[in-house]
């Protein structure tokens, strides 16, 4: 059984991203008792499955690697993987959340060596490039993975794969008799960090990502662009293997749209930006990016960047709201639509499209407290005056990495006063 002390002076943060991270460590570093909790078998959220950030494109394992070194250093912060708090009751000062812990098959004994790995043969689809590539059903996340421990999928359980990967172990790491435990934890202030979750493509019909193999998303195109990712880097289409060098990037899909989702979510226009970086690396002056858009949303220090990739050769834009996309024998996708700054319509032929995929807040799942209210689009948007409750990063909007760990040590230390208020009350 896990063992897990924590008190009404415990923080209980949920969500292990960049935003639970940062709540965590900060609150840490000030001395509380923290529980950080995450759903799947690894911190580092949707951050660590970035290729780079935007404006200064360097890579997010930098940040990560810092987040996790105070992570492993502070004795205050207290990490659960594999978990999901599924109800939160009580109130300020004096909450009990259930745990739902899923077994990992892999315990503490983990070198992270590999040899259950490289025993078994099946396999599972990648979860953190998307599904696009398949990936030993033993397995370690990535190699930033905390803890740096394999986890054995479930499918696995009961089979000679499983039999075969535990006699490969040397030091007795991988046991097969794990199951699932729920535990009752107690808290005096939550920090809820669960991010956010992109918004589903194949809704968006007119641009079929479900009938076109050649319309991905944002997410998919930046773990493309990723040495670690399914094509080690390449920027291929995924039809036929051909070299993608002439790309789409087709904005506010899903976002700023009443069928879909209301509101903008932000980072789409720095991604695509960003993106188009991606393919001039790749492709040098072979490389053509035609972003399509309603209007670009620099925000404060990114109009520099913004500039920066409008003065560049390879990138072209396109005022307009695609219509629709449409594929041709060869595998081109074909945009059409109306250039709203000149009016002439076009069937515009590419590669690849991308589709810069809208944000929606990860809260499906769990009673939140009364307390707490949310805006039309779900997200966490203020609390009662006596609440110790508090939403964090992208489950409070849509934010890029930098507002995100603002919000979170705003977050954090709204949930230290309420620590601190619960020990003067009993001392």
């Amino acid at each position: 059984m896990t063992e897990v002390v924590a008190t009404n002076q415990t923080i209980l943060v949920v969500g292990g991203g960049i935003s639970g991270m940062t709540a965590a460590i900060e609150a840490a570093e000030c001395g509380k008792q923290v529980l950080l909790v995450e759903k799947s078998p690894t911190l580092g959220g949707r951050t660590a499955l970035l290729y780079r950030y935007f404006p200064k494109l360097c890579h997010p394992t930098c940040g990560l690697e810092i987040n996790l070194r105070r992570i492993k250093s502070n004795r205050n912060i207290r990490v659960l993987t594999l978990a999901e708090v599924s109800a939160i009751a009580g109130s300020r000062g004096d909450y009990s959340a259930t745990v739902n812990i899923a077994p990992r098959y892999v315990n503490e004994n983990c070198t992270a060596c590999g040899a259950c790995a490289e025993a078994v043969a099946a396999e599972v689809p990648n979860p953190y490039n998307y599904g696009m590539n398949k990936m030993k059903a033993a397995y370690l996340p990535h190699a930033m993975a905390y803890p740096q421990r394999y986890v054995l999928d479930a499918s696995l359980i009961g089979t000679p794969e499983a039999d075969k990967a535990k006699a490969s172990c040397k030091y007795g790491a991988i046991d097969l008799e794990m199951r699932e435990e729920t535990i009752q934890v107690k808290a005096g202030a939550v920090v809820w960090a669960t991010g956010w979750q992109p918004y589903d493509a194949a809704k968006i019909q007119p641009y079929g990502y479900d009938r076109f193999a050649n319309v991905i998303t944002s997410l998919e195109f930046e773990r493309l662009a990723d040495p670690h990712g399914p094509t080690g880097g390449k920027i291929l289409r995924p039809s036929d293997g051909k070299q993608a060098k002439n790309i789409a990037f087709i904005q506010c899909a899903g976002s700023r749209d009443e069928n879909h989702l209301r509101h903008c979510s932000r980072i789409c226009c720095m991604a695509s930006l960003k993106q188009t970086q991606y393919v001039k690396e790749a492709w040098g002056a072979e490389a053509k990016s035609t972003v399509y858009y309603i209007d670009i949303r620099a925000i404060d220090r990114f109009e520099d960047f913004y500039q920066k990739v409008r003065k560049d050769p390879t990138v072209s834009f396109l005022k307009s709201k695609v219509a629709k996309v449409t594929q041709d024998k060869s595998g081109d996708v074909i945009l059409h639509g109306v250039d709203t700054e000149g009016y002439h319509r076009y069937a515009n032929a590419h590669d690849l499209a991308v589709l810069a995929i809208g944000m929606q807040p990860s809260v499906a799942g769990v009673d939140i407290p009364a307390e707490i209210v949310a805006d039309s689009s779900g997200f966490i948007e203020s609390s009662a005056a006596e609440s110790g409750f508090f939403g964090a990063g992208c489950a409070t909007n849509a934010l890029d990495v930098n507002r995100a760990v603002q919000s979170s040590t705003a977050a954090a230390l709204r949930a230290i006063q309420v620590i601190n208020k619960v020990a003067r009350a009993e001392a």
